[in-house]
């Protein structure tokens, strides 16, 4: 959906583009280009956060001289920039070979444009393998990492408002005399986090949508700037809150869950160090 109502056409809003994709693709049509983000997450989820808490423990280690000491706001917002820097690199194809399987099947509605060999509204791409190769061979490396500027844009001040707030939110809602937050105060902070990062980073996320949305058929935007003028001159402001409802409400479950597996495996992990090495 979050796809659709930023770089598709003819939805004019969340619940037009439930019922369209469903009238036209039926369920299906909601899990294309699934198995690329699936396969990949938990390498991408494991690195973003162990960069951000491996370069706090750095921090605090030269501040401080104290790897375990809490850190400080300015710590905690370099590490998330270190942090949304890495995702770019990780995240930016699985975003490409996704949008692109998504998009693959959306009519292409400009006039007086001559296409090329592809037909809109047929599949280009067989498979997120496929699609990969494909995008590889015809466009290179800088294919590949399209829209890469525009995440850049998105993740780097996105993680800032993901962590920090978690980290915050966190320590308001533990009971005082608490070594650690329970489950509920994590599994509540990072809903908070989550809705707070993706609400924020919407109009961001719709350029990148846009970019790497662009070149199914033909390529519209020359970059990052060129799609965020031309969204603007052809659509107005309010093009780049396509999808906020659809982010904001996702954003809650997903970071809930992704926080509380990352604390718990944490304790886990700790507990049986503490076991094997008593």
């Amino acid at each position: 959906l979050q796809t659709r109502l930023q770089a598709g056409q003819g939805y004019g809003n969340t619940l037009n583009c439930v019922l369209t994709v469903y009238r036209n693709e039926s369920v299906a049509g909601f899990f294309k280009g699934m198995s690329f983000p699936l396969a990949s997450i938990a390498v991408y989820s494991s690195v973003v956060f162990g960069v951000f808490s491996n370069t706090q423990r750095l921090l605090s280690q030269l501040r401080h001289g104290d790897p375990s000491r809490t850190p400080e706001l300015a710590d905690m917002a370099l590490a998330s920039t270190v942090a949304g820097f890495v995702s770019v690199g990780i995240g930016t194809p699985v975003d490409l070979v996704k949008i692109r399987l998504q998009m693959q099947t959306q009519p292409y509605i400009e006039a007086n444009i001559k296409l090329k060999p592809t037909v809109p509204g047929f599949p280009v791409y067989r498979g997120p393998i496929h699609c990969f190769r494909t995008v590889l061979q015809k466009e290179g490396i800088a294919g590949i990492y399209r829209g890469a500027g525009a995440m850049l844009l998105r993740d780097v001040p996105g993680y800032c408002l993901y962590f920090i707030p978690y980290t915050v939110f966190c320590g308001w809602i533990t009971p005082d005399g608490c070594i650690s937050p329970n489950p509920s105060s994590i599994w509540l902070a990072g809903g908070v986090a989550g809705a707070i990062s993706w609400g924020t980073a919407t109009p961001m996320d719709v350029v990148k949508s846009r970019l790497q949305a662009d070149g199914v058929y033909l390529n519209k935007y020359k970059g990052t700037l060129d799609c965020i003028l031309q969204s603007y001159q052809n659509e107005g402001l309010k093009v780049f809150f396509r999808g906020i409802t659809v982010n904001t409400v996702r954003g809650f479950p997903v970071s809930s869950a992704m926080f509380l597996g990352y604390e718990l495996s944490l304790k886990a992990m700790k507990r049986d160090q503490t076991e094997t090495n008593p």
